[in-house]
């Protein structure tokens, strides 16, 4: 039976001075950014959770934003000596966990899309990014691939004006459906972000979650 918790994994809960800004990858033992991580926490029934927002109560357990890694974590038993304690784990963690994120990006869309932040359609698209209006370029994953050539050449033309990094964010991460719940309407291919703090949120969690799905530590495409 397992006696203790691993202190090095370990949080002592989100309300806690030492969680910090880094944390300890519980099974590859590398300390990274939280934002390149994911925290767990014990569940009621006693169930291995993700905490995406990282406000649950109890201490947490932090593994890396990587399907495969998490995918080990799992068939190693991480979760239950991180906590020093039995616990179940969901055979379908690592599916769970991609569909929480997959919400939270769709959620974010959403957010931004009611602020006005978003213009879908390829003419208002192409609009937005020749005026420089454009903060990121969303293409749905079932898109067709020449329309997706032809706004990403235009956003290569026009990157320079996004920002001083001169290269405009790409997110290829949700299906037409998940666009157009997003942003309730139908048969969304292509869409344009423009600048503010929703937007800012959505980029930041389709980024996390480009990364749990390449198992890159990288960002979206950068066009």
């Amino acid at each position: 039976m397992l006696a203790t918790a691993d202190p090095s994994v370990l949080d002592h809960g989100p309300g806690s001075k030492r969680s910090g800004t880094e944390r300890m990858c519980a099974l590859t033992r590398q300390v990274r950014p939280t934002e390149a991580l994911i925290r767990f926490v014990i569940g009621p029934d006693d169930e291995v959770v993700p905490d995406l927002k990282r406000r649950l109560p109890g201490r947490g357990v932090w593994i890396a934003a990587a399907r495969g890694t998490l995918s080990e974590a799992v068939r190693r038993g991480t979760f239950a000596k991180g906590f020093g304690r039995p616990v179940r784990v969901s055979p379908d963690l690592v599916g769970l966990t991609e569909a929480m994120l997959v919400r939270s990006v769709t959620e974010a869309l959403a957010i931004a899309g009611k602020a006005g932040l978003v213009v879908a359609g390829a003419a208002k698209v192409e609009a937005a990014l020749r005026a420089g209006q454009a903060r990121g370029l969303i293409h749905a994953t079932d898109g067709a691939a020449d329309g997706i050539r032809k706004l990403n050449a235009l956003a290569r033309q026009t990157g320079g004006r996004a920002g001083s990094a001169g290269v405009l964010p790409v997110i290829n991460v949700l299906t037409s459906a998940e666009l157009d719940l997003a942003l309730n309407r139908a048969n969304v291919i292509h869409a344009a972000l423009l600048a503010g703090p929703a937007g800012d949120t959505f980029l930041s969690r389709a980024e996390r979650l480009v990364r749990f799905k390449t198992g890159e530590a990288g960002e979206t495409t950068r066009e």
